[in-house]
C-alpha cells in the first residue's frame, strides 16, 4: 500500500491488484503441484515449489538490492559504520574502485539465469488446464503468462525495490545481501558480459569526455585477461546477433506472421532502445537522489524529471516509477522474446545451415537474453552511472518517466505497494534520512558525502598567491568541517594571512593567538574534529 495515499481509489486499486496477485499464486503453486509446468512435469512437484521460491526470493534481494548499492554509492559509509555494520561491510568493498560497475554487471546477467529458474519452475506448459476454469481465464492467465508476469513483477522485483528506493540501509543491512553481492562479483568475475565495458568506453569517446579512472590502469596478466574476456563475450554477442538478424529476415521466428520481417528487425531494436532507456534511468534516478539541488544541474527536463521524483507525492514518485517500469520492461522482453525466439522444425532447414544440436538450443531463445543483456541493459546502465544527471536531461527520459508513472497509476500493480508495506512493518524498516539525515542535511552539519563539490575558500585553494602546503589534499571530513563551520574557516584564513605576512616579511610563519587551544585530532571518527 502506498505510504501515506489512503484515498478511496487508491485502496481500491490496492485491492483488486492484490485479489489478481493471490488468484496468480494460486493458479502458478496449482499448475506445479498438478505436474503441469515446465519442471514440474516430470512429476517432482514439490521439487520444483522450493526451486521456484527459492528463485523468486533470490531475485527479489537481487533488484532490492541493486537501489540500495547504487542510491548509497554518494554517501560517505563512515556514516553508518556503527548503525549498519552489514551495510557498511558491503559499501566498504561496493565503494572502492570500480567495484559497483562490477556488480551491476554481474547482477543483470544474474537476475536473467534466476528469473530463467522461475519461468522454467512455475510456467505452465501449452496444454495447462487447471480445475475446470472457462477457456478464458486458461488464454489471458496461462497462455499469454500474465499470471506469471504479475507475480514475478510483484513478488520477485518490485515489493523489494519499492522498500529499498527509500530504505536502502536497513533492507541490505543482513547476511543474505552480502552473500547476494558477492555472488553477483562472481558472476562479473566470469565474463560472459565484459563487452559491455568496451561499450562504455566507445560511448564515452564519442561524447568526448574521458572516463573516470576509479582504479589505477591494468597491466601484465590483468590487463591481458581483461581484453581476454572482452573479446569472448563479444564473439559470443556477435554469433547470437548475426543468427538472431538472420532468423528474422528468414522468418524463423516466433513473431506473428502478420508482421513483415523488417518490421521485425526495426521492433527489435527500438524495443532494446527503450528497454535500455528504462534500464539507465533507474540507476540515473537512484544517483541522483542523494545529491543537492545544486548538483543536479540547471537543465529544464533534469529539473523537472527531479521535482517530479523527489518532490511530489511526498517522494514516492521513485518508487512508485519502479512499478510502472517494470511493467514497461516486462512488456518489451515479452515482445523482444517472439522476435528473437527461433522457431525451426524438425523438416525444415536450420537458420544459416547450423547443425541440429545447436539449432535445438537456439530455438530455447538464450541468445535473445544475451544480446538484450548487454545492448538493451548493461551498457545503458554504466553510461547512466557514469553520467546520472546528463541522462535526465533529456525529453525521451522525461516522457517515459510520465508513461511509467501512469501505469503505476493504472494499479494493476498496487499489490507490490502492499507486499512492501507488510515487509516494511514486519522488518522494521527506516527511510535512509533517519540515519543519515538529507544531503542537505550532511552538508550543514559537515558530515562526509562523496558528492562533487568542491569548497571554494582562500585556506584551501591559495590565499594572495600562496598555497598552503597539504590543504589540497586535505581529509574530506576536515574540508567539509571548514565549509560548514564559519568560524573553522575564519580561523584557517587567518593562517592563510599570517602564512603570508611572513612570508613577504622573510620571517617564519607566526603562531596563532595565545588564546587559542592547539588543535587536536579526537581520534575514532574522522568526522569529528576537536579545536
Amino acid at each position: 500500500m502506498a505510504e501515506g495515499e489512503n484515498d478511496p481509489l487508491t485502496l481500491f486499486k490496492n485491492f483488486y491488484s492484490t485479489c489478481l496477485l493471490i488468484f496468480s499464486a494460486i493458479c502458478i503453486h496449482g499448475l506445479m503441484l498438478t505436474n503441469q509446468t515446465g519442471l514440474s512435469k516430470d512429476g517432482n512437484s514439490y521439487g520444483t515449489i522450493f526451486l521456484f521460491w527459492a528463485a523468486i526470493i533470490w531475485l527479489a534481494m537481487i533488484e532490492g538490492g541493486q537501489a540500495s548499492h547504487v542510491g548509497l554509492a554518494p554517501v560517505g559509509q563512515e556514516l553508518y559504520k556503527e548503525s549498519h555494520p552489514v551495510s557498511y561491510k558491503i559499501a566498504e568493498h561496493c565503494n572502492k574502485g570500480a567495484n559497483l560497475d562490477r556488480y551491476l554487471l554481474g547482477r543483470q546477467f544474474g537476475v536473467i539465469f534466476v528469473v530463467f529458474c522461475v519461468n522454467l519452475s512455475g510456467g505452465p506448459i501449452g496444454t495447462a488446464t487447471l480445475w475446470n476454469m472457462p477457456e478464458w481465464v486458461i488464454q489471458v492467465f496461462f497462455k499469454t503468462g500474465f499470471s506469471m508476469i504479475l507475480f514475478t513483477c510483484m513478488v520477485g522485483q518490485l515489493n523489494t525495490q519499492v522498500n529499498a528506493s527509500i530504505c536502502m540501509l536497513d533492507f541490505i543491512n543482513n547476511y543474505f545481501s552480502l552473500f547476494t553481492y558477492w555472488g553477483c562479483i562472481f558472476v562479473e568475475f566470469t565474463g560472459f558480459v565484459h563487452f559491455s565495458y568496451a561499450i562504455s568506453m566507445i560511448v564515452h569517446n564519442l561524447a568526448g569526455q574521458q572516463m573516470e579512472q576509479k582504479e589505477p590502469a591494468k597491466e601484465g596478466f590483468d590487463l591481458l585477461f581483461f581484453w581476454t574476456r572482452v573479446l569472448f563475450s563479444f564473439g559470443i554477442l556477435s554469433f547470437s546477433l548475426i543468427i538472431t538478424i538472420a532468423a528474422l529476415f528468414e522468418g524463423k521466428t516466433t513473431m506473428w506472421d502478420s508482421v513483415p520481417k523488417v518490421i521485425s528487425v526495426i521492433l527489435f531494436f527500438g524495443l532494446m532502445s527503450v528497454v535500455g532507456m528504462l534500464e539507465g534511468m533507474q540507476i540515473a534516478f537512484f544517483g541522483v537522489a542523494k545529491l543537492t539541488e545544486e548538483e543536479r544541474g540547471n537543465n529544464k527536463w533534469a529539473l523537472s524529471t527531479c521535482d517530479i521524483l523527489y518532490n511530489r507525492r511526498n517522494g514516492l514518485n521513485l518508487p512508485g516509477f519502479m512499478i510502472g517500469r517494470q511493467l514497461t520492461v516486462v512488456t518489451c522482453f515479452f515482445v523482444v522474446a517472439r522476435v528473437t525466439t527461433q522457431n525451426v522444425g524438425d523438416d525444415e532447414k536450420n537458420v544459416m545451415g547450423i547443425s541440429d544440436g545447436l539449432q535445438g538450443f537456439l530455438n530455447l531463445g538464450f541468445q535473445g537474453a544475451l544480446i538484450t543483456t548487454i545492448l538493451a541493459s548493461i551498457s545503458w546502465q554504466l553510461v547512466a552511472g557514469a553520467f546520472p544527471v546528463a541522462f535526465l536531461s533529456t525529453p525521451v527520459t522525461y516522457v517515459l518517466l510520465r508513461i511509467c508513472l501512469f501505469l503505476e497509476g493504472t494499479g494493476i500493480c498496487n499489490g507490490a505497494w502492499v507486499l512492501a508495506a507488510i515487509h516494511k512493518s514486519i522488518a522494521g524498516f527506516q527511510r535512509d534520512e533517519v540515519y543519515i539525515g538529507t544531503a542537505e542535511e550532511r552538508r550543514s552539519r559537515g558530515m562526509k558525502d562523496n558528492s562533487k563539490r568542491e569548497i571554494d575558500m582562500p585556506a584551501l585553494s591559495g590565499f594572495s598567491g600562496v598555497n598552503l602546503p597539504g590543504f589540497r589534499s586535505a581529509p574530506k571530513s576536515l574540508r567539509d568541517l571548514a565549509e560548514s563551520d564559519p568560524a573553522v574557516k575564519e580561523y584557517m584564513n587567518e593562517v592563510a594571512k599570517d602564512m603570508s605576512k611572513g612570508s613577504s616579511s622573510g620571517g617564519g610563519i607566526s603562531a596563532p593567538p595565545a588564546s587559542a587551544p592547539p588543535a587536536s585530532y579526537g581520534g575514532g571518527d574522522d568526522d569529528e574534529v576537536e579545536a
